[in-house]
């Protein structure tokens, strides 16, 4: 099961809680995967389909929990992915279904069906708890959450961008930034961030697979700071060894041309120093003399070096 699978069969199992937050589930779920049809003799018909078996539990149970109302379900597998079904669940009795969608909202006093209107100023989610219950429909219906190993990502899909504006901004409601991108056809909500996506599931009410998002989470993170510094310190240590290399071959070449006894006492006991140890840091070099030097002041002489090795080699004497 993915990732965004059982985020969704978490979801599908929590208590329907209040009537008022049922109705403010469903509205999502129905104005986002719900079909809804009106016949030349005017009665409504209502239809879900989805290929997530949890949101199909899902929406069954606030119906029945609502309306006490028993939809119709089938299931049908694709002739061409056996593994894959999909679920429809169904009001086809007209009284039923103007109940749900007068209930939902997702019907106007003209008795047409309005399936996209904003819902940030109605009444259904004037409670802060409606609107959770509104995202989590939202999810259930067209979200999708990526396996925290791999990336991350969030996002909810609308065909409408009026939808897509309403999404956004009852997620802006709980301090979180949700952005929407055109994909095709469809208006895509999404969030890339790990703590904002962490935040989203705990308003969704994924608590269970929220703290196994942020343990992954918190693993990568730490794996991905251990392998910072182990880069940063072999990045040192490659460039303390190169640098290690060049001064030694500048004190080989001094030592071969007008030798170490025509330099002075410090840059002479730096030199010999170096040779004696290629592997010592500048701090280990000053220990080394005497009197002991600092790391300033070994860097200044083995520069000096460097220096009258150049000189040497562009010139041909000291």
């Amino acid at each position: 099961m993915s990732f965004s699978s059982e985020v969704k069969e978490e979801l599908s199992h929590l208590k329907a809680g209040d009537l008022h937050c049922v109705i403010a589930e469903l509205a999502a779920i129905i104005s986002l995967s719900g079909g809804l049809a009106r016949s030349g003799q005017g009665d409504y018909r209502l239809r879900l389909h989805t290929e997530n078996a949890a949101a199909a539990r899902r929406f069954y149970t606030l119906i029945r929990t609502a309306f006490d109302i028993q939809p119709k379900v089938s299931a049908q597998r694709h002739n061409y992915l056996k593994k894959t079904r999909s679920f429809q669940i169904s009001l086809d009795r007209s009284g039923d279904a103007l109940m749900v969608l007068k209930a939902t909202g997702l019907i106007n006093n003209l008795g047409e069906i309005d399936e996209v209107h904003s819902r940030v100023h109605d009444p259904l989610l004037q409670r802060t708890c409606c609107r959770r219950a509104y995202l989590r429909g939202a999810f259930l219906a067209s979200g999708s959450v990526t396996d925290p190993e791999k990336n991350y990502h969030f996002e909810i899909v609308c065909s409408q961008a009026e939808s897509a504006d309403q999404i956004r901004e009852l997620f802006a409601f709980f301090g979180l930034d949700a952005r929407i991108v055109l994909r095709k056809k469809y208006h895509v909500v999404y969030m890339k961030e790990g703590t904002t996506i962490s935040d989203a599931m705990n308003v969704l009410g994924a608590h269970i697979s929220l703290m196994k998002f942020e343990n992954i989470r918190i693993v990568k993170d730490v794996r991905n700071s251990v392998n910072r510094r182990v880069n940063c310190e072999a990045a040192n240590i490659n460039k303390t060894v190169s640098a290690a290399r060049k001064q030694i071959e500048d004190i080989e070449y001094i030592k071969k041309t007008i030798g170490l006894d025509k330099l002075s006492g410090g840059l002479r006991d730096i030199a010999g120093a170096r040779l004696e140890d290629p592997e010592a840091s500048l701090k280990e070099l000053g220990e080394m003399l005497s009197p002991a030097v600092g790391k300033s002041g070994v860097n200044h002489r083995l520069r000096k070096l460097s220096q009258i090795a150049q000189h040497i080699r562009e010139s041909g004497h000291a």
